[in-house]
């Protein structure tokens, strides 16, 4: 049987990440799925209540556009 996880330097970071998730949550995958599923939520809110304010400002004449 195969690994599911690719072999990669880049992947190290992601591993440890998923590690400490799981020790986190005391070893529990389901809540460490759910705890996951939770700070997902709050940070979709977060971006779309960010998006609101800017898009506000904006509309508003409070940004400067860059052109780079």
């Amino acid at each position: 049987m195969t690994s599911a996880r690719p072999e990669s330097d880049d992947d190290d970071g992601l591993e440890a990440a998923v590690d400490q998730a799981i020790s986190a949550c005391g070893g529990d995958m389901r809540a460490t799925i759910r705890a996951l599923i939770v700070a997902n939520e709050f940070l979709e809110n977060e971006v779309g209540e960010l998006m609101k304010a800017v898009s506000r400002a904006h509309s508003r004449g409070r940004f400067q556009t860059y052109s780079g």
